[in-house]
């Protein structure tokens, strides 16, 4: 197959970036990424953008779990995530206890988690919380991907941001936290 014939294949009107990639000269964007998924299942997302781990997803038992990837930000659709379907599994080594993997895109935690980073989330409990750990936390009026503090008996938790410029400290209280993610891992995606 021909880098124009694959170009054309997955959608793209021009192979120019293709041979610049081949060459070397340029990286996978997670866009372009997720279009050689789309069309090829079978490669595996996480070695496409980073080149770690194996090429294919198929026989991946031995090597981790297929965690259900979701092409969409965490804090605008964790709250229905059991009612979307997955675009495609990531195989993280060592990740076997992710629940999910989705992309966060807000501010909040700055330099930590840029903008576009994609997270891996087991889901948790209150009283399993590792103090100074990064979770997303479900109420029913906010959605907010933080580092958690516990308060006074565990009867609250402290919500705070890396990026201290404009984010305020939340306080919420334990019984109104509908769901509770932790951070597994995740991965900068430049």
């Amino acid at each position: 197959m021909t880098t124009n014939y694959f170009a054309r294949y997955i959608g793209l009107s021009r192979g120019e970036n293709l041979y610049q990639i081949k060459r070397g000269h340029n990286g996978i964007s997670r866009k372009l990424g997720e279009r050689i998924v789309q069309h090829f299942p079978q490669i595996d997302l996480l070695w496409l953008l980073t080149g770690r781990g194996q090429m294919f997803v198929s026989g991946s038992e031995d090597r981790g779990a297929q965690i259900p990837f979701f092409n969409a930000d965490v804090e605008k659709s964790i709250r229905g995530v059991e009612l979307l379907s997955p675009d495609g599994y990531v195989v993280l080594p060592m990740g076997d206890d992710a629940d999910c993997a989705l992309y966060y895109y807000g501010r909040a935690m700055g330099d930590t988690l840029p903008a576009g980073t994609l997270v891996f989330l087991k889901e948790s409990d209150v009283e399993s919380v590792i103090p100074g750990g990064m979770y997303v936390v479900v109420t029913r009026k906010i959605v907010t991907l933080r580092q958690l503090h516990l308060e006074a008996g565990a009867q609250s938790v402290r919500l705070t941001a890396s990026c201290e410029a404009g984010f305020d400290e939340m306080v919420v209280k334990s019984k109104d936290i509908q769901k509770i993610y932790r951070v597994k891992a995740y991965l900068i995606v430049d």
